[in-house]
């Protein structure tokens, strides 16, 4: 049997827009569970879709602080995981498990009033 070679998977490749690295935490931060490096390695390929000097001066924490961070190896506080997400552009919120979520809507949508009722009426045939 023939067996073909590996190469590495690496996400930060096919991360081209900032709606694709949204949708990419999005999905790690819901898969992770309770596994905080898996989400801080998915903020690292995300940090370095970016500019990570940029990110570095933004965060307050150095270049290379900032890629050890977030390295496989890396155990970041989570003050520094909160600083790293905030220069991202990002917060992180608390969601309740025991409640779903409310529904947004936007202020206009709220203030519209609701189209006006059809009244219908019947004629009720005598037999």
């Amino acid at each position: 049997m023939r067996q073909g070679k590996a190469t590495r998977w690496d996400s930060a490749e096919y991360l081209k827009s900032e709606a694709d690295i949204t949708a990419y935490l999005d999905a790690c931060f819901e898969e992770a569970g309770d596994d905080p490096a898996f989400l801080t390695h998915a903020l690292g390929v995300a940090a370095r879709v970016r500019n990570m000097s940029q990110l570095a001066r933004d965060s307050g924490l150095t270049r290379e602080g900032l890629y050890k961070a977030l390295s496989a190896e890396g155990n970041p506080s989570f003050g520094t995981v909160l600083k790293v997400a905030d220069a991202m552009g990002y917060r992180f919120a608390l969601v309740s498990k025991a409640r779903k979520p409310a529904v947004l809507v936007s202020k206009s949508a709220a203030t519209k009033k609701p189209p006006a009722r059809k009244r219908v009426t019947r004629s009720i045939a005598s037999a």
